[in-house]
């Protein structure tokens, strides 16, 4: 009898084990598949999409009503701003990678004098700075495209001079210094959220293309000396710091917002009260639907919710960063890796300063925050990524021998382009001695002298020996034509 209950014991003990271990399996399996990346991430930007314009509509609907507007004013915006995202998503996804890398340079600089115009009285004032474009109904920030032109076009430069990246002046020109005119651009408007991302998309690409960690020591330093100085040059940005330090020091002003999303956070609890259930939202806290609806979401969905939406950021992460591992290309590397980090990097920064661990930086949540320029450009990034995904090697060769498969067709998705490495370049020849005008010389072979005539032998040696044995031939050839004559 013990020993019946002992086998019965290690089977419901391997029971468990071997679950987890056939749950392994078949996920490793899932993931080694050739559009696996492809088919994550195409989730991971569906689920953020639904869970934006949801939250969009419960954050900013009491609001809108006490104001004695339309309850779906903001969303209906924002769905619009979502369907054209969606439409320049579809386009993305089908246009040919080395096409949008041969347009980068004119995207560079079409941003560059955007972001000159805007400044001019052409751009229009919104919350202190003047960085928006107004066409009728519609408005746009010119810096979140310049955000995308840069990780493009810097990319395209690092990789054409790859084999030149060990100089300093190959590595940061014209990179930075393009760079260093966009960030004084942005500043003059004043943005220092755009400020901030602009530096995560810079540091980045100089990160994925590999440069000494000298420079990111001196990029840092620089950086805390900017912020410094930017920090004590404008009374609101001192404002935010000192906010940051003490909140409770103008709790009805400067730390209205921080106190009132930790607020919101705390009532959430672990499963929430529900969508359209909060207290924040009835104007209890500034910017909800855009800058602070992290923490709406914390209030109404609770912890679950939160962690939802670190999960998928969490998710986005590794996804991006696997299509940059398994693709050859070494653009779409870098370009698939950058962009990954700018989206991840610019929602922990609003998680941060949301859950009181950075400064108040007025950056949206991707995807999730109310912002037309913002959804439709994160929407384009999404659309670049997913069409870096579909050009891995295996990717590549699955779609061009089986077909497009369901979400393919359903799309309508062309077939993608397999990487061609560029051809390399032949050794230039030395050139030869000019020759003295009326004086023959022999022409004596360069290539094989060192092997003719020995690794010891130097080349001049060599052709002395050569010389000296042509001669010695011609000697013998005219001799034995001479005796020739004599004799007939």
């Amino acid at each position: 009898m013990s020993v019946v209950a002992e086998k019965t014991r290690s089977k419901r003990k391997v029971r468990p084990a071997g679950r987890i271990a056939s749950l392994r399996g078949g996920l490793t399996a899932w993931l080694s598949r050739p559009l696996a990346d492809f088919h994550l991430l195409l989730a991971i930007f569906g689920m953020l999409t639904v869970l934006g314009l949801v939250m969009v509509l419960s954050a900013s609907a009491p609001g809108q009503v006490a104001s004695g507007v339309s309850a779906y004013s903001v969303f209906q915006k924002q769905l619009i701003y979502v369907c054209i995202g969606a439409v320049l998503f579809w386009l993305v996804l089908r246009f040919p990678l080395r096409r949008l890398r041969h347009l980068s340079t004119a995207a560079m600089g079409i941003g560059v004098v955007l972001l000159a115009l805007v400044l001019t009285p052409l751009g229009d004032v919104r919350g202190g700075a003047r960085s928006w474009f107004m066409l009728g109904p519609i408005s746009f920030q010119p810096i979140e495209a310049v955000k995308l032109a840069l990780a493009l076009w810097g990319a395209h430069v690092l990789v054409t001079k790859r084999a030149l990246l060990s100089q300093y002046r190959h590595l940061l020109v014209p990179v930075v210094p393009v760079a260093m005119l966009v960030f004084a651009l942005v500043m003059l408007q004043p943005d220092l959220g755009g400020t901030i991302t602009l530096g995560v998309v810079l540091i980045s690409m100089l990160w994925f293309v590999g440069a000494p960690m000298r420079l990111f020591g001196v990029i840092a330093g620089g950086a805390v000396a900017g912020a410094v100085v930017l920090a004590i040059g404008a009374a609101y940005r001192l404002q935010r710091v000192t906010s940051f330090l003490d909140p409770n020091a103008d709790p009805q002003g400067a730390g209205l917002q921080a106190r009132q999303a930790m607020f919101a956070l705390a009532e959430g609890g672990f499963f929430g009260k529900g969508l359209a259930q909060g207290s924040s939202q009835w104007r209890y806290l500034p910017n909800v639907e855009s800058d602070f609806i992290f923490a709406v979401i914390g209030e109404e969905l609770g912890f679950v919710g939160c962690a939802l939406v670190l999960a998928l950021f969490g998710g986005l992460a590794w996804v991006g960063l696997r299509i940059a591992s398994r693709n050859t290309d070494p653009w779409i590397r870098i370009v698939s890796a950058t962009l990954t980090v700018w989206l991840v990097a610019q929602a922990a920064i609003n998680i941060g300063y949301v859950v009181r661990l950075l400064p108040v930086t007025g950056i949206t949540l991707p995807m999730i925050s109310s912002g037309g320029t913002s959804v439709v450009t994160t929407m384009i990034v999404f659309g670049i990524l997913a069409n870096c995904a579909r050009h891995e090697p295996e990717a590549v060769a699955a779609l061009r021998s089986l077909g497009p498969g369901r979400v393919g067709g359903l799309l309508r998705l062309p077939a993608p382009e397999a990487y061609r490495p560029p051809p390399k370049r032949k050794p230039v020849r030395p050139s030869t001695p000019p020759r003295a005008p009326g004086r023959r010389t022999a022409q004596l072979p360069v290539v094989d002298e060192r092997r003719m005539a020995g690794r010891s032998a130097p080349p001049s040696e060599y052709r002395r020996r050569e010389t000296r044995r042509v001669n010695q031939s011609r000697s013998e050839q005219g001799r034995s034509t001479r005796g020739r004559g004599r004799y007939n």
